[in-house]
């Protein structure tokens, strides 16, 4: 389905986003398998946001929503071990990127990417408070918000509201997200790949380590 310019003003009045109101619509679509380990890799319009060495044995590449309740909890419960396990001691790279669902994880991916400003550490760390925080920002006044988020991260007002008013960057959100549906059939979140296998919905650390452990022996 694509959202047309009209339901996605009408949505951005509802949601408090209408700073967005002149933006290009985000693009949703549907399901199969991907083609290739280097499909994946492949970052299309935006640098990629990666934590652990770039010549690891396993890459992990997850398509996440902001605000998607399932990505927050995977990001609360199983990310960190899967950090503490294989990031941080060099055995993966972890890929996030953003395939936002509404206009409101549009806007989160889109503070995301000024604040860090192409460091990926704080990139991970203000996705993972746009994630803990999400109850706050999506469901009450999102705008005061993320620009309350965009501030503790030392960004102005101006700055936060230049973020969100961004057209090149969410063109480039839109564009990675349509490469994902349309070439790597990515149509709910989260999506995580493997070394390019495919796993959708949210999984446990276990079923991760089944995946991983293999691949790092072979």
């Amino acid at each position: 389905m694509i959202i047309t310019r009209r339901a996605f003003n009408t949505m951005l009045s509802l949601t408090g986003l209408a700073a967005l109101a002149g933006l290009s619509p985000l693009r949703f679509i549907s399901e199969a398998m991907a083609q290739s380990a280097a499909e994946v890799a492949k970052p299309v319009s935006l640098p990629d946001m990666a934590l652990g060495p770039k010549d690891a044995a396993v890459t992990i590449t997850e398509f996440a929503s902001m605000t998607c309740p399932h990505c927050a909890a995977f990001n609360e419960q199983v990310f960190p071990k899967i950090k503490s396990e294989y990031i941080d001691t060099g055995k993966v790279r972890y890929i996030f990127r953003e395939f936002p669902l509404d206009i409101k994880a549009a806007a989160g991916s889109m503070l995301s990417r000024c604040i860090a400003n192409g460091d990926a550490p704080k990139y991970f760390a203000v996705t993972d408070m746009l994630f803990r925080q999400q109850s706050d920002w999506v469901i009450k006044n999102t705008t005061e918000t993320l620009a309350r988020i965009g501030k503790q991260a030392g960004l102005t007002q101006q700055q936060v509201e230049t973020c969100l008013k961004d057209q090149a960057l969410l063109d480039k959100i839109a564009a990675d997200q349509k490469y994902a549906s349309d070439v790597l059939k990515v149509d709910s979140t989260p999506t995580f790949f493997i070394n390019g296998e495919k796993i959708k919905g949210e999984a446990s650390f276990e079923e991760f380590a089944k995946k991983i452990n293999p691949l790092l022996k072979s």
